[in-house]
């Protein structure tokens, strides 16, 4: 597997905790070098391993707060 660089530019927040530690984030991060993307993913206490995760552009982020606004809870 290629060797991936990030930069997790700011963190938005913590959406939840696994029993492990683990915590799904939603963080404002540059992936190899490359202008900052949304992106929510699992990731270990030291930021040094990570899960699967969404990664979104600006545009992107918009639409989904649409979305998610027009949902009923």
């Amino acid at each position: 597997m290629a060797n991936i660089k990030f930069d997790i530019q700011q963190n938005l927040g913590i959406i939840s905790e696994g029993a492990k530690g683990w915590k799904k984030e939603f963080n404002l991060i540059s992936w190899n070098g490359r202008d900052p993307k949304y992106d929510i993913r699992d990731w270990d206490e030291q930021h040094e391993k990570m899960g699967k995760g969404v990664t979104l552009s600006k545009e992107e982020i918009i639409q989904l707060r649409e979305i998610l606004n027009g949902i009923e809870l």
